[in-house]
């Protein structure tokens, strides 16, 4: 888990329950709709971060409430997060 989470771009370790990724934006509408998509595609996998949004920055938390930390299904979100980020 360790190398799969020193791999992801903008993510950090919180701590051994948590990671954090923080994207920044040019304009403000445009971090609100990468929220909309982030938040669509946390829909579809039923597994919901905590998303904060600080004028044209975008902070989201994740984590395994059930796992009770972090798991592999955490790092595939973070990855897709990145990828909607970067347009991909």
């Amino acid at each position: 888990m360790s190398e799969e989470l020193a791999n992801l771009v903008n993510w950090k370790r919180v701590d051994n329950k948590w990671i954090e990724g923080n994207y920044r934006f040019k304009e403000y509408l445009t971090g609100v709709n990468f929220v909309q998509e982030i938040a669509k595609y946390a829909e579809e996998m039923n597994h919901h971060p905590f998303i904060t949004i600080e004028y044209k920055r975008v902070t989201v938390k994740l984590s395994s409430w059930r796992a009770k930390g972090i798991t592999d299904l955490d790092i595939e979100m973070a990855n897709r997060f990145n990828a909607i980020y970067l347009g991909k």
